[in-house]
């Protein structure tokens, strides 16, 4: 049954929240930040800030219907019917993750790709709001991530290692905030745990991109967390030209700031789209890469991570601004608004997530997000108990090997 905004409409018998609502409150957040910033960005995927406003007569403010009226039939995005609230595979992926961490209820790694992912993949046929059918989820990704069944199926190459050869993309990055939810608190631990998921689909900065994110959703939900700490966050676990990109993004955003920020607001996007364009290997012209794009490197970085934690930090944490702000972005829209949505979901909790986005995405997606919470909630509390008890166990043992040393 689909409960499109029941998140958002739990009862409260007071005014504290315990310690499950404040967990539920914040992993619904991140989820429904995220679905919400996938549909509403699915609708702009792959074009220029100008065509979206010439298309949509202005900015885009909400949900919209599909960019090409002739979804079925037209180029170069055909048989996808973007837009009118359908998540892409950005949501799909990350549900499928969810599904396997509720069937395993432990932290995960790559090995578990190959057994648990994968088979859902290709295996279960579920609704695709884009295809408006019945489908696998194989039927709907991205080459990129076809690549997983392809290596770990069909090749069965080393889990670990099968990401090494792919087109690198944010294939990998898009689904990770499950990752940071079973970390909250704790970004150097998701960051650890995305790098090791992310082995089997992607490399490279691909891959880092995959563990930056997951840090940033685990720093971001963490209670009291502020976007000051987010920042510190990814720019602890960042390395090369992920860092390096991340880092021209906050500079420019922090000198978009202090000067008051514009009167147009497409400035911040350009701003934004020149800080990280010295390091986004696809070029200006995003459906026609170029010839050198998608390659391995170790000073380059995807687009998407650093444009979405710049949008995040322009607006300190609004959701409703930094996923309209992606959304008008265009190129990689879905992505970039699934990661800033995620996060500043975190941040604010289900408050900030606007409940029609979350009623209109899962009537027209037919999505249960609830029930997926519910899954993940019971998953973070299942790991979080097993991580309290090996740290005790640890901490046991460190206290005797430290009693036995000798004294000076």
């Amino acid at each position: 049954m689909i409960r499109g905004g029941g998140l958002f409409v739990r009862p409260r018998t007071n005014e504290v929240r315990d310690e499950m609502d404040v967990l539920h409150d914040r992993v619904a957040a991140v989820l429904a930040g995220a679905a919400v910033g996938d549909a509403l960005g699915g609708a702009t995927e792959g074009w220029t800030p100008e065509q979206i406003e010439e298309r949509h007569g202005g900015r885009v403010e909400g949900i919209v219907g599909p960019f090409l009226p002739d979804w079925r039939t037209a180029r170069p995005i055909a048989p996808y019917h973007k837009g009118d609230g359908h998540v892409t595979d950005d949501t799909l992926m990350t549900h499928a993750l969810i599904e396997v961490y509720a069937k395993q209820r432990r932290h995960l790694d790559a090995y578990d790709v190959a057994s648990d992912l994968v088979p859902i993949m290709i295996g279960e046929r579920r609704w695709i709001p884009e295809l408006e059918d019945e489908a696998l989820i194989l039927q709907r990704v991205f080459l990129a991530e076809k690549w997983l069944v392809m290596k770990l199926h069909y090749g069965h190459a080393d889990p670990r290692e099968a990401g090494v050869g792919n087109v690198v993309n944010c294939g990998a990055t898009m689904y990770m905030a499950p990752v940071g939810l079973v970390h909250i608190g704790d970004a150097r631990g998701a960051y650890d745990e995305a790098i090791d998921i992310a082995g089997a689909h992607q490399w490279s900065y691909g891959r880092e991109a995959a563990g930056v994110f997951a840090a940033a959703v685990a720093a971001a939900a963490a209670p009291g967390a502020t976007v000051a700490d987010v920042r510190a966050a990814v720019l602890a676990v960042a390395h090369d030209g992920t860092a390096a990109a991340i880092r021209a993004v906050f500079d420019a955003v922090d000198a978009y700031r202090e000067a008051g920020g514009a009167e147009d607001p497409r400035e911040l996007g350009r701003i934004i789209r020149t800080a990280v364009s010295p390091f986004d290997t696809v070029g200006d012209e995003y459906r026609k890469p170029a010839m050198d794009a998608r390659l391995p490197s170790r000073t380059k970085s995807i687009e998407e991570l650093p444009v979405a934690l710049g949008f995040v930090v322009a607006h300190d944490g609004d959701l409703r601004a930094a996923v309209v702000d992606a959304v008008n972005y265009g190129r990689d829209a879905d992505s970039i608004a699934t990661m800033a949505g995620a996060i500043c979901g975190g941040l604010g909790g289900t408050a900030v997530v606007p409940s029609d986005w979350v009623t209109d995405v899962t009537t027209a997606s037919r999505l249960d997000l609830d029930g997926v919470v519910t899954a993940m909630v019971e998953v973070v509390r299942d790991i979080a108990r097993a991580d309290a008890e090996r740290a005790a166990a640890r901490a046991k043992a460190l206290s005797a090997l430290l009693a036995e040393e000798p004294s000076a």
